[in-house]
């Protein structure tokens, strides 16, 4: 033993992880910078239902060096491991929504506004007919109208 030499690793300190991070890695996901950045930006404007381009505009607010593919890879990763959800609204751009609890969503025809609507929309208690045989994966219920506001200032017209 007397020619071991003495060999000092350094192990740097463990940090906490956020709660991004924390969901990320929960869900399967490996937390990186930029994955943990684009859910962040996504849950600060759940109410605004943001497109792709929204969240990349504030997300390179934050990250300079960040890229559209990039905030797309990152939004693509988050649904398929089912943190957030795409929102298809007939002809305007895809949508993403972080609320996973049973709702659906209004869509304003005059200001463009989208808005959660608590509720559930199950099949087979909706009063739709489902054929036996059919897996049911995913149930989305949107509708559109006129928001109060807009409303408002038709009234007030």
């Amino acid at each position: 033993m007397k020619n071991v030499k003495a060999r000092t690793v350094f192990v740097p300190p463990r940090r906490e992880r956020t709660v991004m991070e924390g969901r990320l890695a929960e869900s399967g996901l490996r937390p990186t910078a930029q994955r943990s950045l684009v859910y962040e930006v996504l849950l600060g404007h759940a109410k605004e239902h943001p497109t792709a381009d929204e969240i990349f505009i504030q997300a390179k607010q934050a990250k300079p060096d960040i890229s559209m593919a990039t905030v797309y890879n990152c939004l693509d990763a988050l649904v398929k491991h089912n943190l957030i959800r795409q929102m298809h609204l007939d002809r305007v751009a895809t949508r993403y929504c972080p609320n996973m609890h049973e709702h659906a969503h209004f869509l304003c025809e005059v200001c463009g506004a989208v808005t959660d609507l608590e509720g559930t929309a199950k099949p087979r208690s909706s009063g739709f007919k489902v054929p036996g045989g059919y897996k049911i994966a995913q149930v989305e219920m949107n509708m559109r109208g006129v928001c109060p506001d807009c409303a408002g200032k038709e009234v007030g017209s």
